[in-house]
């Protein structure tokens, strides 16, 4: 990363595809801050490949971080987390843990939005951008990108900074 970017108070969203070196950037926004820094990791370890993913993603931070693991409750966790530096790692992820819970969708971006007003720290959220492809192919995976997309917008529009990712180089888009 490079230091003309830097977190500012309030939100930053930042997206990319996959593998667009999005989380590396976004913690790298997190770590120019004065700590302490809370990381909070969305992800579900559902086989030993996940396991291993979320295992190398843990080795690559710089030390110092303190993670929080939330699968459903994001809103809790940024709520505890203080006044403090977060990252949220990630935005997709969590939203398909709500969606695969069968949680009501409107009511747990609400609660974040929130959560979100609330905090005097900054915060960095990190999300998947998925309208970038092909129309899915069945109706769960066409809710998904579309509720996705609809959260992106959301949060960009009221977020201080918005950064996309391609290919490791972030591109300042607010």
């Amino acid at each position: 990363m490079t230091h003309e970017h830097t977190a500012v108070p309030g939100v930053t969203l930042v997206l990319g595809g996959a593998r667009s070196g999005k989380s590396r950037f976004a913690e790298g926004l997190v770590t120019a801050l004065p700590g302490p820094w809370t990381y909070i990791a969305t992800a579900q370890a559902w086989d030993d490949e996940m396991r291993d993913r979320i295992g190398r993603h843990q080795a690559e931070r710089v030390p110092g971080w303190t993670t929080v693991e939330v699968l459903l409750d994001l809103a809790g966790a940024l709520a505890a987390a203080g006044d403090g530096p977060v990252l949220v790692d990630c935005l997709t992820l969590w939203l398909t843990n709500v969606m695969l819970a069968d949680r009501d969708v409107a009511a747990a971006v609400a609660a974040l939005e929130a959560a979100l007003a609330a905090r005097t720290g900054a915060t960095v959220l990190v999300g998947n951008e998925v309208g970038m492809g092909i129309v899915p192919e069945n109706a769960l995976a066409r809710a998904f990108r579309d509720h996705a997309g609809r959260l992106h917008q959301r949060l960009a529009a009221t977020a201080s900074q918005v950064f996309l990712t391609v290919a490791g180089l972030p591109l300042k888009v607010k």
